[in-house]
């Protein structure tokens, strides 16, 4: 009776591991079967308790700590057709005091953070709706000022402000020209490399009113090709300055709305520099301008009087690598201190300094990264952070006094713990996930403590047990050179360690990224887990210059992009291509923008390991991209001739062995199209066989109209008969 029970289990749990579902690429890029649900942002309201969400076109107020809803704030549907507006809620944004919201519809893409729009001003007093912009056209970044009765906007690369009282809109600059002058946004290179796209700034009085002014005449063009069933097609020029080319000539102004006087901002007489954020103090007279120099090691914070027009240095720093620009930079009310994050130690961590300049203590200290600036709780003298203190796989929130006391971890669960804090510190949701479970979504008082849960994604738990998912396991191993790294692996479906399975490697790579960490991959986790169910190992690793392990781990490839990163890929191959259970003819590694780069290098410089490599819309040649990013980490081609031309794959096409699939978006305005084509000439030139799909009118992104199901198909069966 006993072998017969035993012989009724295994039967039932060998029928089960068969009956566990197999992900199809249907279920990732048409139903999307797997995903996961998430919380929006918060938009968080003055008090700290509540806060308001778009939903089905309706603002409405919610209690953060019950989740109850309390009221409708505005329905956009009964404003529709008044002042122009369309009657749809694109997004919105309360002025200071909340007695007004800024309604943004119809919105068009420009760039990767570049909008235009119609904006709308709802009063909440008068119940009344009033346009913005009542001519023809649409306009960019409408922001109230502190006391909500003026609006400032951009149109047509110019600078203008309304004034809401009175109706009279007032055109601050009068030069904009598109591809020659910009007054208040940024030029194409500022909006990817420096992370923003609106380049102006109220007072904190609405008296003044702080922009950048780019003078782009003399960056050359850049022309891409779009196709839309006409007779022609449709030619896009915009300014794109590549490595060593001239960049934007830009200056910091201020504009007095009472003389209507524009001001330039004196920071020096250099004129190929960055200007890469402008900040106002607590003061309203005071502006921070960044003067930072072309090879981005030396940066200068200028505090400047505006009524006097007068101009000193509050901060200067200067790193033997590059610096990193964030918006960490943080004024404190009592107008005598500032929060400044840096790596002048070794590792990015939190400084109080004084406003003469003069560092006061260090906040944070330690060998690891803080990873995420959250605020400062001035009432309660507190600073919140996030940091990778227990582990570079692992993030957690932390607060610390002003002081530099009473330092205290108040997130406990493992995996990445990511905080929206609300407007008075005194509650924070919490995103928490690991590598092997979607995100958690808690509200929490300031303490810690758990109020309520927002969202547990149980049905992605229930989806891992259906389709019988392998847990993602991490490791780590020492490469040929002594340098541990970390790497994630999944094991294929009924893993048998007897056998030998082909290995398939995904990665990024590029300067601070990571791969390898203990959080969720959303989608991505799925497409790895169907590769696994068609029985390959799927392995991750970060290689030297990735980010969370310190400063000289992540700028040891500075002048030598591609090259470590390439040999630990290849060291990383061959490591997995030793394993037991592993065969090593048959690896393959796939990669995306900076991982379709590597993961060229790595088929070319890494032919005897491996078989076969993906590249979506790699850099193929470093010439080719643009000056801010390229010369952070290589400078220009006239000073470092040998790093562009060791690293760059157009340079050794001849030594494809593989298989090799090359894919990029024809309308890729970031990495251009350029670089494929060249890719194609190396090899063609090399008499290589290749495979390649190109996508006309998709970016780098490369989706809409079935793009990503089109692209995924490729991809899978690629891997499935080339690997």
């Amino acid at each position: 009776m006993k072998h017969i029970l035993l012989l009724f289990i295994a039967v039932t749990m060998s029928t089960m591991s068969f009956s566990q579902k197999e992900i199809t690429t249907e279920d990732l890029w048409q139903k999307y079967t797997f995903h996961a649900k998430s919380v929006p942002g918060f938009n968080f309201l003055k008090d700290g308790k509540h806060y308001t969400r778009l939903q089905e076109n309706v603002i409405k107020k919610y209690d953060l700590t019950t989740g109850d809803f309390v009221s409708d704030i505005l329905v956009g549907a009964d404003l529709k057709d008044k002042e122009g507006f369309g009657g749809k809620i694109g997004s919105y944004t309360f002025s200071d005091d909340e007695s007004k919201i800024m309604i943004k519809s119809e919105s068009q893409q420009i760039y990767r953070r570049s909008t235009k729009a119609k904006f709308h001003v709802y009063d909440m007093t008068t119940k009344s709706i009033t346009s913005v912009w009542d001519k023809e056209g649409k306009i960019g970044y409408a922001t109230f000022d502190p006391t909500a009765e003026k609006v400032a906007f951009t149109f047509e690369n110019d600078l203008y402000y309304k004034d809401l009282k009175t109706g009279v809109i007032t055109q601050i600059t009068q030069d904009g020209e598109k591809n020659k002058i910009i007054n208040g946004s940024t030029d194409w290179v500022y909006e990817e490399e420096f992370s923003f796209a609106k380049a102006f700034f109220w007072s904190p009085d609405g008296a003044k009113l702080a922009f950048i002014r780019f003078n782009e005449s003399a960056v050359k063009e850049f022309t891409m090709t779009r196709y839309n069933n006409d007779l022609y097609p449709e030619y896009e020029t915009f300014k794109y300055p590549k490595v060593g080319e001239k960049n934007a000539e830009v200056s910091a102004h201020t504009y007095c709305l009472k003389n209507k006087k524009i001001n330039k901002v004196d920071i020096g007489d250099e004129t190929d520099i960055y200007i890469p954020r402008l900040k106002w103090t607590k003061d309203k007279n005071k502006l921070i301008v960044f003067k930072m120099n072309r090879h981005q090691n030396d940066l200068t914070l200028f505090i400047t009087d505006t009524k006097k027009n007068k101009t000193k240095v509050l901060l200067n720093e200067k790193n033997k690598y590059y610096i990193d620009i964030t918006d960490n930079l943080t004024f404190l009310e009592d107008k005598k201190h500032f929060i400044w994050t840096s790596e002048k130690d070794g590792f990015n961590h939190v400084y109080l300094y004084d406003m003469s300049g003069n560092e006061k203590i260090a906040l944070t200290a330690g060998d690891y990264d803080v990873t995420n600036f959250y605020g400062v709780d001035e009432k309660n003298q507190k600073l919140y952070y996030q940091s990778a203190e227990s582990s570079p796989l692992r993030k957690q929130v932390y607060e610390v006094n002003l002081d530099g006391t009473g330092k205290r971890k108040i997130t406990g669960k493992s995996g990445i713990n990511n905080a929206q804090w609300s407007s008075t510190f005194d509650y924070f949701v919490n995103n928490q996930s690991t590598i092997n479970s979607a995100a958690t979504y808690t509200v929490h008082e300031r303490s810690g403590k758990v109020v309520r849960v927002i969202e547990d994604n149980a049905g992605i738990k229930d989806k891992q047990k259906e389709y019988g998912v392998a847990p993602v396991e991490f490791f780590e191993f020492k490469t040929s050179e002594g340098v541990e790294l970390n790497g994630w692996m999944i094991k294929p479906k009924n893993f048998d360690a007897s056998k030998k399975y082909p290995v398939f490697m995904t990665q990024y790579s590029g300067p601070g990224s990571q791969q390898v960490t203990d959080g969720w991959k959303g989608n991505n986790y799925w497409w790895y887990q169907q590769i696994a169910q068609h029985g390959y190992v799927v392995a991750c690793i970060d290689p030297r210059g990735t980010g969370g392990r310190g400063e000289e781990f992540k700028k040891m490839t500075y002048l030598q992009l591609g090259k470590y990163e390439t040999i630990d890929q290849i060291e990383a191959a061959k490591y997995l291509g030793g394993l037991d259970y592993t065969d090593a003819s048959r690896i393959g590694i796939y990669g995306w923008s900076y991982g379709g780069y590597m993961s060229s290098l790595c088929i070319l410089k890494g032919n005897d390991v491996f078989k076969s490599a993906i590249a979506v819309a790699p850099v193929t040649n470093w010439k080719w991209y643009d000056t801010v990013y390229t010369e952070r980490y290589m400078r220009t081609i006239s000073e470092n001739q040998s790093g562009y031309n060791e690293n760059s794959p157009v340079y050794f096409a001849d030594q494809l062995k593989g298989n090799y699939l090359l894919v990029h978006g024809i309308a890729d305005d970031n990495v251009h199209f350029q670089n494929a084509a060249e890719m194609m000439n190396a090899l063609i030139k090399a008499n290589k066989q290749y495979d390649t799909y190109s996508y006309p009118n998709r970016n780098h992104g490369i989706y809409g109209d079935n793009a990503r199901m089109h692209l995924w198909t490729k991809m899978n069966d690629f891997i499935f008969n080339k690997i």
